[in-house]
């Protein structure tokens, strides 16, 4: 997957696109994640799509939902969506800075010399 530190440094180009690729599966991360909560909105609460749009993505960005939930079900939903939602949101972060950190991280190995 990334070069070991026996490899030369990769290139800017293959970097850039390194990192490109990563938010991609970011992104897609965060869009399953608001499916997940556009489905649990609509299933457990009596709302449209769009309104169930909304409370997703406000729930995702950290927000908070736009519509209260009225439902114990809805309630419990809302809890373990919130502290789901936080994960992803440290696991994206992951997702995005590792190659950063590895470019880094083999930079400093390539620099050390054989010592």
């Amino acid at each position: 997957m990334y070069e070991s530190k026996h490899h030369d440094l990769l290139p800017l180009r293959d970097f850039v696109r390194r990192v490109l690729s990563h938010v991609v599966y970011a992104l897609a991360l965060i869009l399953g994640t608001l499916c997940l909560g556009v489905l649990g909105n609509m299933w457990f609460e009596d709302i449209t799509w769009h309104d169930a749009v909304l409370n997703a993505a406000l729930i995702v960005a950290g927000i908070g939902p736009f519509i209260l939930p009225a439902t114990v079900g809805g309630k419990i939903f809302f809890s373990v969506f919130g502290i789901f939602v936080g994960l992803v949101f440290m696991a994206t972060l992951g997702v995005v800075l590792a190659p950063v950190a590895h470019r880094l991280l083999h930079k400093f190995h390539l620099d050390g010399g054989d010592a």
